[in-house]
């Protein structure tokens, strides 16, 4: 299932001939992980469904593969094209401080160095948003939970906090949103309502960090449980759907064209969908300064991540079956990435 053309076409960008410029790549990525819990009950949490005596009999030995199995994805993811992966991910559905910890000392990602940024999230269950860097390319200067207003639409349920982190990378000073919107369980009207307060975070302060400098770089990303063509994104955030149409105060979304051609990171009863997303701020579009800028985007849907046969042939290979048993698989979403690229 790999975009061959895609891969080649980067490749032959990335290292082109004699007496032409070489360019460097950098990969963001983002991934929910679906329930990246550890088997030892929160008091504070409703998560007894993912402990020892739990309905999916959540033991120490099954936490350890979902940890290996979600290390290898991030392992992979990307490397194609550069050698150290993803550079800056954004996770979701991660319980807490612990299951991070012990991710990013997994053996096949350790030796990157990855350092984590998290904070206590309200969700009941405990899931909550995290983002993993490699310091070799972000310098992390500021981070901060930001809370979403469910209240102001009479909700009494918490939202998971919008992650704010402010970096610097190859001398840009860059600013990180990673989300996690409210799902569509809670009923399409209630939900679509929720992602739109979600939404107005978003906005307000990408709004605000682009009045003071318009060439600030931005990047937006996470499970938006919409897809690229939903009201929360495409009319709140005011996403655009083409490159060529966003201007340096935009926010350009490239998932709009692969959501229109049936693509998806999640499968809802035979129905693709795209809710996790990577948009950028029209600065990584429109710079001459010869720093980062994007080059392009990708589903990562490799075949190890897929149902090669059976009811669920070509979606997620998902960690347990209906039935609530171990399947050794990921995620039920598939990650997804894009690539900057900077002239060496």
């Amino acid at each position: 299932m790999k975009d061959v053309a895609f891969v080649l076409l980067l490749l032959l960008v990335v290292n082109r001939g004699s007496g032409q410029s070489q360019y460097k790549v950098m990969g963001i990525g983002f991934y929910n992980c679906e329930n990246l819990f550890d088997p030892t009950h929160d008091p504070n949490k409703n998560d007894m469904d993912f402990t020892p005596d739990g309905l999916y009999h959540y033991t120490e030995q099954v936490y350890t593969r979902k940890l290996h199995n979600i290390a290898t994805v991030i392992e992979k993811m990307g490397m194609d094209i550069t050698p150290d992966g993803p550079a800056i991910l954004g996770l979701a559905g991660v319980e807490n401080e612990k299951v991070l910890n012990d991710l990013v000392n997994q053996p096949g990602i350790s030796n990157r160095n990855y350092k984590y940024i998290w904070f206590y999230t309200p969700d009941e269950r405990g899931m909550g948003t995290a983002l993993l860097y490699n310091p070799k390319y972000l310098e992390v200067l500021h981070a901060e939970p930001l809370h979403v207003p469910l209240e102001t639409i009479r909700l009494k349920k918490a939202a998971r906090d919008v992650l704010h982190v402010t970096g610097v990378t190859a001398g840009d000073t860059v600013d990180i949103l990673v989300n996690y919107w409210p799902s569509r369980q809670w009923g399409e009207t209630m939900s679509a309502a929720a992602r739109n307060v979600a939404a107005t975070v978003d906005k307000r302060i990408v709004d605000s960090l682009l009045k003071v400098n318009p060439a600030r770089k931005i990047l937006i990303i996470g499970d938006f449980s919409d897809n690229p063509t939903g009201e929360s994104i495409s009319g709140v955030l005011e996403a655009k759907a083409s490159a060529n149409q966003t201007d340096l105060t935009d926010i350009y979304n490239p998932w709009v064209s692969e959501y229109k051609k049936g693509l998806g990171t999640e499968n809802y009863m035979g129905e693709w969908n795209l809710p996790d997303q990577i948009m950028v701020s029209g600065s990584f579009l429109k710079n001459d300064n010869h720093k980062w800028k994007y080059y392009n985007s990708e589903i990562y849907n490799r075949d190890f991540l897929v149902y090669s046969s059976g009811r669920y042939n070509g979606m997620p290979h998902k960690s347990f079956t209906a039935t609530h048993v171990w399947d050794d698989g990921y995620s039920d979403h598939f990650p997804v990435l894009i690539y900057l690229i900077k002239k060496k």
